[in-house]
């Protein structure tokens, strides 16, 4: 196995998960009520026998920093690690990261330290299991000096993606960033018949996408970032190496899900719901990894609970209906609520007598969701407050809304921001 460093790309400002994304970067986002984003990647590299992990990020990297020192501790005579690499300003940049090639290209001295032989670059904000080692395996047999793992898709997705067009042999022959034509997605369209000879049923996925999964020769990575200008990876920097170098294509066909809008993450949430989910975190043998909680079994007093996720240490009362629905940790839900198609995130603590009987002098509700409050299609962050009676149901249909001091509406879900208080009876 040769030695390979992993990079994970923590992305930019996040403005498509906003107000998810206001006090956290995107690999922080929780996700399945307990984990983290950033718990996906890590997790898969793990289970790939990658142990040297850095998170490349420069946005409200705080919650994710506090994460990733409180979950991922190794062996010290194992030489493992997972650590930040935020923005800096240094002597010979003081700008912030331009793009993703870009901020691979600024730590170049942290993963040339030591003689890694490999880079796998991954991004932060993706639902996938893979076993890296079979990547690393087709990029060393093809002696590639990139490798990219490649998805089927249909036409309507591919017009989002980096397409490529391969050789026989599965080498990449042209790279389409996003083609709106149909000209240009012709040209990048694969024979269905290839793909089946490969092992892969296209079934109307005749393109092969870009995962933003990069297997990289750590020698090639530093000459090409030091002789060019390019600051993204699909814009420019795989269209140059490929008209000059060998670039492979590594097949995948599992689950995978860019989750980087609030209509996609919360659709990835509510399937776990289902009776046999695309994604399923009860995995045994690739359990997804996060944070050891010291925390109570739920209890549940009378309420109805169907097709929902019900983390640790939640407290929900009696004639509660809970449907296709998550519900985080440390979760409050009062008697005769309603939850539908929604992710609530939890808490990250308990309130105490003392803290509910302030909440009694201000006026203010409980951390959590009280009594006959109504909530469906939503997504509530951390820490809310939910009054009483409260309705959080979107009856008119917005698709997407100005953001309000309390709330706002992408893709059709309501999304409530970390730390917000609606006050009893209050209608969304």
């Amino acid at each position: 196995m040769p030695r390979v460093i992993s990079l994970i790309l923590g992305g930019g400002r996040g403005t498509r998960l906003y107000p998810l994304t206001k006090s956290r970067s995107k690999p922080a986002v929780p996700i399945a009520g307990k984990y983290r984003l950033i718990d996906i990647p890590v997790s898969n590299c793990i289970h790939s026998g990658l142990h040297r992990i850095f998170v490349v990020t420069q946005f409200n990297s705080v919650s994710l920093h506090r994460h990733i020192y409180n979950t991922y501790k190794f062996d010290p005579f194992n030489g493992g690690f997972v650590e930040i690499l935020a923005a800096q300003q240094t002597m010979q940049n003081e700008t912030w990261y331009q793009g993703t090639a870009d901020a691979v290209r600024r730590n170049i001295p942290y993963f040339t330290e030591k003689s890694y032989d490999l880079v796998l670059i991954l991004s932060g904000d993706q639902l996938y299991r893979m076993d890296f080692r079979e990547m690393i395996r087709t990029h060393i047999e093809n002696k590639a000096v990139v490798t990219i793992a490649a998805l089927p898709v249909a036409e309507s997705e591919a017009r989002s993606c980096g397409v490529m067009r391969i050789q026989a042999d599965g080498r990449v022959i042209d790279f389409e960033e996003k083609p709106k034509t149909q000209e240009k997605l012709n040209r990048v369209r694969t024979d269905p018949n290839w793909l089946g000879k490969m092992g892969v049923s296209a079934q109307g996925r005749p393109y092969l996408a870009s995962m933003g999964i990069y297997v990289f020769n750590t020698k090639t990575l530093v000459e090409l970032l030091g002789n060019s200008s390019a600051t993204d990876f699909g814009h420019e920097l795989l269209p140059q190496t490929i008209a000059q170098q060998r670039v492979q294509a590594h097949l995948f066909d599992g689950y995978w899900e860019d989750i980087g809008t609030v209509g996609a993450f919360h659709q990835a949430n509510i399937d776990l719901t289902l009776d046999h989910p695309p994604f399923d975190f009860t995995h045994g043998e690739q359990p997804i990894f996060t944070r050891p909680r010291y925390l109570p079994s739920s209890r549940v007093v009378g309420a109805t609970i169907k097709n929902s996720l019900i983390c640790d240490g939640c407290v929900i009362g009696r004639g509660a209906v809970i449907e296709n629905s998550v519900i985080g940790v440390r979760s409050i839900i009062g008697e005769n609520t309603t939850i539908r198609d929604s992710y609530l995130m939890g808490g990250d603590f308990y309130e105490q007598t003392k803290d509910v009987e302030e909440n009694q002098r201000e006026g203010r509700p409980n951390l959590g969701v009280g009594a006959g409050a109504v909530i469906e299609r939503a997504i509530i962050d951390k820490n809310v407050r939910v009054g009483r009676n409260v309705k959080i149901v979107n009856e008119t249909g917005i698709v997407d809304s100005e953001e309000m001091p309390t709330h706002v509406i992408r893709d059709g879900v309501v999304v409530v921001p970390k730390t917000m208080s609606l006050r009893e009876g209050f209608v969304i």
